[in-house]
């Protein structure tokens, strides 16, 4: 086990499965403890838990909360510094994609985006900052190959996601010089669950847009992130590209 986040304590919302299970898995092989957050993936997230607490004891915990309601942010810095003793490190995960096609908006969908996407990464940032200045830590957020050519038919999706590239920017400015903060923006790595729209034909479609000519894995994106979080001690205020060149290529 490669040990440069060891003893590092991490926070990671929507951490339960796909990507967000990719990134626990790889800043716990090097070391870090973690506080996992879900909000309806609670079989995931203890399956999850017990993985790694097997592999490493009592370094795990999870916790339950619904990301729409802000007040959560609190609770979330709150209970991993009550368990750990610190927060070290801030992994703005969580995210829902879904279709907005303008004529079809609604506020349901605007508050389930825009909430998800940049307005929980925001407080969640904003309940962090005390204990991120004083273990001198850093955050990143996971954004979308599509913040610079939206994808068409996910305007609010679009738009939180740019946003989220804003937040970035903005709070390696106002956390400096103690807080570092980044972002990833990944490219296709794992196909949207139960979306008829991404058939075999629009999969294709997408591999041959890409300079690589393949998609991507969770793992590549895990990567990023820990290079950003324990690798960077240099970089903050970028949004680095993980999507196998295409998003230059479109």
């Amino acid at each position: 086990m490669n040990t440069n986040l060891e003893n590092k304590v991490v926070l990671i919302t929507g951490g339960a499965k796909r990507v967000g299970a990719a990134i626990c898995r790889e800043l716990h092989a090097h070391g870090a403890n973690l506080m996992i957050h879900y909000n309806t993936s609670k079989q995931a997230a203890k399956a999850l838990q017990a993985e790694l607490n097997l592999q490493r004891p009592d370094s795990v915990s999870i916790i339950q909360g619904d990301l729409l309601n802000a007040a959560i942010a609190t609770s979330l810095v709150k209970e991993t510094t009550a368990r750990f003793g610190k927060l070290d490190i801030l992994i703005n995960n969580a995210s829902t994609y879904e279709p907005t096609e303008i004529g079809n908006i609604n506020e349901e969908n605007w508050h389930d985006l825009i909430g998800s996407n940049l307005k929980a990464p925001t407080f969640i940032a904003q309940a962090a900052a005390k204990a991120l200045k004083k273990s001198h830590g850093c955050i990143v957020n996971i954004t979308d190959m599509h913040i610079e050519s939206p994808k068409k038919g996910y305007v609010v999706y679009s738009v939180a996601k740019a946003g989220l590239v804003t937040l970035t920017k903005s709070l390696a400015q106002e956390l400096s010089p103690e807080v570092r903060v980044n972002a990833v923006a990944p490219g296709p790595v794992l196909w949207p669950e139960n979306n008829p729209q991404f058939d075999e034909v629009y999969r294709q479609r997408v591999i041959s847009q890409t300079l690589l000519k393949r998609i991507g894995d969770p793992t590549d994106i895990a990567k990023a992130v820990k290079f950003l979080a324990a690798d960077a001690p240099f970089i903050t205020g970028h949004v680095l590209a993980v999507d196998g060149g295409r998003s230059i290529n479109l």
